[in-house]
């Protein structure tokens, strides 16, 4: 799940993109009052007594031996009361159990500028700063590599797991007959695309306290997406018993995925505030943000997508090579969801993908908002907008041709229930005028279309085991109040204001009656996190299944009060009526009095497992999912033909989210998510110097939209009504970013005429390609000049395979 539905209410009156259901009236979601008053206590506002300060020194170069740390002069400095190094954490960590491959700090090699190699604890930041001068590291600068395609030709840098190359996974399936589909196409469009990274920029930075107190306990305060999973780490680093660790998410201020696996920062303070005895508190900087990164992952995408001369599509034949940086992080699984996640909502029936991911020299990439299936996204859904247009089909006519239906399998073993894709068509061409405007539009101004869709939730656990993904306690006390309790974490999603609304609707509750207390690992049942669009999917049925117990008992001690039959009693806001009789009620709060001098205290768990699903073959069950959400768009551009710009005028997003519990909230993600798209279509782009450096690791360098930048957005919700969600919901947290960038470049093809492969749009790249347009159609040879650069990339690409192949599976 993402955060970018910062909406003050979870429902708003007015119809759905198909004309369906009203929707109720808006209310109040949940801390939104505390969030307007600037009270809300984010982890850098806790000030514990005695508290401590900690900063990381951290290494220049991008590849460098440790040979020594001497910590005796910052140790010497007064306010400094200890230092860490790499060797007083000696043990790996890891998101992804197969892949531990970080230390708390650098132990023996750091792999890249920005790698921790000691922390220090004083009085305050700015004594710990100095300190950070006063350590002595002696370092032997190693050969570092920071092009992925350098790195398969180098595979002596020795990154990866073997120390004889520099793969970190490779992954090849395939399903059909590809050649032969292929050669039997009356078009085939082959096209070298390349994604550059991009940051998560949340407004908050990591941050973490560590709390290591006189009996043995240490409480870790973090901005984390992950608290669960944290806790974990916490207990297997430091070999300290998980009974005796509490970790507490208070607030946190953006994440976008970039908050969703432990950090060092985290290690640090539980170490640090072990050895000194006292609070220990770490504020990343703006600076260090951007080098602790995991955000998307770099990626040379090589395509080629094959059709009839009807629109038929017949095979698609896929390589990509993804620049993985210096760490694992996500990565096996990044490697499979790059070729996994393509084959909804629109897909021939034969495909082959072949994903490499190699380690560099660079910060390390991980997971951001549609994890691993952005850049493929806009790879192929480009594809699809220059097939449609060499056989002359109305782009939206070619996706409604080819899309997969409902209740089916895909060809690679997704196993689909609810499909609204149609239904979202439907809406964003009927929105936008598509048939009436399309390609009619004065030149420079376009429009464009994609498509997509995105899991709700994982089909397992990152780490394997039987026991529930998501789980939720209720406290019901005879006030008339319900507090829920929950693992899962908040972090601006609105996640919490969702429990809210489905247990104060099965209950008959005012919402104001339903209290949430979330992600602190002692008062709370096990959630795995927010992560993979997870959380209204698992945690609103745990929910769901623990308010229709205590509805169960409240149903029964009102039946008994009116000496009817259970059927008979229906529950009402604010009562619990005779079905029959409407005048016969039992107010709330009387029918939990009631019930708990019936049944005993009241109270229940409710919990939430996904069914198996996936394909029967290795990686099958990684993209599996147990429903998945669709989207499309349609984006309209402006193109200035002296300056480059390419101006985003408007983005209309139909998605189907099975259902719209908290409408508000859903609109609220849907326009986030696109907006997040479209900036990384037009502004953003994490790069690395060869050196090691970044080129701007500020909010001054690095390209966010303002609210001036921002286009008008047009959320259209389609309810699908999903039969194993919560009361038929589906993820809306993620799915809705993919389609932004192709619909966005396509909508620049129908504007001006050129393709743009490669992002971000910038000027500068719109202005070359209208240049190479203008070569092109005065000189036919002058495309091959234009093409040389994206050629030498092409052959490149094509012979990763060999080299991928001798890496080991895993």
């Amino acid at each position: 799940m993402s955060d970018s539905g910062g909406e003050a209410a979870s429902r708003t009156a007015g119809e759905d993109a198909t004309g369906g259901r009203a929707l109720p009236p808006p209310i109040e979601r949940h801390g939104d009052v505390l969030r307007r008053l600037g009270v809300v206590r984010y982890t850098d506002d806790i000030k514990l007594p005695g508290m401590l300060h900690a900063k990381i020194l951290r290494c220049p170069h991008p590849h460098a031996r440790i040979r020594s740390i001497d910590p005796s002069r910052a140790l010497a400095l007064e306010g400094v009361y200890a230092v860490v190094t790499g060797k007083d954490m000696p043990r790996r960590f890891g998101i992804i159990p197969w892949t531990p491959d970080e230390y708390p700090l650098a132990l023996e090699i750091a792999r890249f500028v920005g790698d921790g190699v000691a922390a220090v604890a004083a009085v305050d930041e700015l004594t710990a700063t100095l300190a950070l001068k006063l350590i002595a590291v002696d370092y032997e600068v190693l050969p570092h590599v920071t092009d992925p395609f350098e790195a398969l030709r180098r595979p002596e840098i020795g990154l990866g797991k073997s120390g004889r190359d520099n793969i970190s996974k490779h992954v090849a399936l395939d399903f059909g007959d590809v050649e032969g589909a292929l050669a039997k196409s009356d078009v085939v469009s082959e096209g070298h695309y390349y994604f550059e990274g991009s940051a998560h920029v949340p407004i908050e930075m990591h941050c973490a306290i560590g709390d290591y107190d006189r009996e043995g306990l240490l409480t870790v305060y973090s901005a984390t997406q992950v608290p669960h999973y944290l806790h974990r780490e916490l207990s297997r680093v430091l070999e300290i018993s998980p009974a005796r660790i509490r970790v507490i998410q208070p607030p946190v201020g953006g994440a976008f995925g970039g908050k969703s696996e432990p950090f060092d920062l985290e290690f640090c303070v539980a170490k640090l505030s072990q050895v000194t005895g006292r609070p220990v508190k770490l504020l990343y900087t703006r600076e260090e943000e951007f080098y602790a990164h995991r955000g998307r992952h770099p990626m040379h995408l090589h395509f080629k997508v094959g059709c009839m001369k009807d629109g038929t599509l017949t095979a698609v034949d896929a390589k990509t090579l993804i620049d993985g940086g210096a760490y694992s992080s996500f990565g096996l699984v990044t490697t499979y969801y790059s070729g996994q996640l393509l084959t909804l909502p629109v897909f021939p029936p034969a495909y082959r993908f072949d994903s490499t991911r190699v380690f560099t020299n660079k910060p390390p990439c991980g997971p951001k908002r549609g994890h691993g299936s952005v850049q493929p996204r806009f790879a192929f859904e480009v594809a699809l907008d220059k097939l449609a247009v060499e056989v002359g089909v109305d782009p939206i006519e070619l996706r409604r041709k080819n899309a997969i239906g409902g209740n089916t399998t895909s060809l690679n073993g997704l196993r689909v229930t609810s499909n609204g894709f149609l239904e979202c068509l439907d809406a964003v061409e009927r929105a936008s005028t598509w048939r009436e405007r399309r390609g009619k539009l004065p030149f420079g101004r376009g429009l464009g279309v994609a498509g997509s869709s995105y899991i709700s939730g994982t089909n397992y656990a990152i780490y394997p085991n039987e026991m529930p993904q998501s789980a939720v306690q209720l406290k019901v006390d005879r006030s008339g109040r319900v507090t829920i309790f929950s693992g899962q974490s908040e972090i601006g999603q609105g996640c919490d204001q969702l429990l809210r609304v489905i247990v104060a609707d099965e209950l008959g509750l005012d919402y104001s009656a339903v209290r949430v207390v979330s992600g602190d690992t002692d008062l709370t049942p096990v959630d795995l996190g927010a992560y993979s669009s997870r959380g209204a999917f698992m945690n609103g049925n745990a929910a769901l299944m623990a308010a229709r117990e205590v509805k169960q008992k409240l149903r029964e001690a009102v039946a008994g009060k009116l000496g009817c039959e259970l059927r008979d009693v229906v529950v009402t806001r604010g009562a619990l009526c005779h079905r029959d009789e409407p005048g016969r009620c039992v107010d709330v709060t009387t029918a939990i009095q009631l019930a708990e001098a019936r049944f005993g205290t009241l109270g229940a768990v409710g919990h939430y497992n996904t069914p198996k699903v996936g394909g029967d073959y290795r990686g099958g069950t990684i993209g599996a999912s147990p429903a998945y959400s669709f989207t499309a768009h349609v984006a309209e551009v402006d193109v200035d033909l002296a300056t480059g710009e390419a101006r985003i005028v408007k983005i209309w997003v139909a998605h189907d989210c099975g259902k719209a519990i908290c409408p508000v909230i859903v609109r609220g993600q849907m326009e986030g998510s696109a907006y997040m798209g479209a900036a990384e279509a037009v502004l953003e782009e994490h790069v690395i110097r060869p050196d090691g450096l970044h080129v701007g690791p500020s909010l001054l360098d690095y390209r966010i939209p303002t609210s001036l930048d921002v286009p008008d957005l047009e959320a259209l919700i389609v309810e699908s009504h999903d039969p194993e969600g919560p009361l038929g919901a589906k993820e809306t947290g993620e799915g809705p970013l993919h389609p932004s960038i192709p619909a966005i470049a396509n909508a620049i093809y129908d504007a001006v005429g050129i393709r743009l492969d490669r992002l971000p749009f910038t000027p500068a790249r719109v202005l070359q390609a209208l240049r190479e347009k203008r070569r092109r159609e005065g000189d036919d040879n002058g495309a091959a000049l234009a093409n040389t650069a994206a050629l030498a990339n092409t052959a490149a690409l094509a012979n990763t395979g060999p080299v991928a192949k001798t890496a080991a599976a895993e």
